[in-house]
């Protein structure tokens, strides 16, 4: 049976990591292959045909995402990290999330300059992490086609923080 609809795929589950936070917990859409595979289609298709040379995505669970439409891109994936897990020079950005402040780190030579990067993340709250992460891809002086989401949390208004890097696409708009 075809999969259409991934809302069922996430859970809410509220208070975590903290008090007053519902987290969407999209690991039952991660365990069904055909959810899966829709996700990342449907986070990839509107980037086909754009030469997309690289694809970033935010620790963690941009990981998960990134590398699969890196590799349905034809694109490379550079992984931004939390701080000290990259062995190399860095460069950093710090900034602030829905429920604090954090820093993310990519390889200073990661991205050469005039590259065509896509950045990719689970979900857009504020836009923090998609905000730092588009930063560090304008630092290195190459060029945003757009930022990819599955979920976006419309209430907590992370679209207006990262729209001026380019498109954003959500496939789930909550």
């Amino acid at each position: 049976m075809a999969v259409t609809d991934l809302r069922p795929f996430i859970l809410d589950v509220p208070d975590f990591p903290k008090p007053g936070i519902v987290f969407k917990d999209f690991t039952p859409l991660l365990a069904d292959p055909r959810a899966l595979a829709l996700a990342v289609e449907l986070m990839a298709n509107p980037f086909r045909g754009m030469n997309v040379d690289l694809v970033v995505g935010a620790e963690s669970r941009g990981f998960i995402f990134g590398i699969a439409i890196a590799q349905a891109l034809s694109a490379g994936f550079v992984p931004v990290r939390k701080p000290g897990k990259l062995p190399r020079k860095v460069r950093a950005v710090d900034y602030s999330l829905e429920y604090g402040k954090d820093r993310l780190e990519i390889h200073a030579d990661a991205i050469l300059p005039k590259r065509r990067v896509l950045v990719v993340d689970d979900l857009l709250a504020t836009g923090g992490t998609l905000n730092a992460c588009c930063d560090m891809v304008r630092q290195a002086d190459a060029y945003i086609v757009g930022t990819a989401v599955l979920i976006e949390l419309l209430a907590l208004k992370g679209r207006a923080r990262v729209e001026s890097y380019g498109s954003v696409h959500a496939v789930l708009r909550l």
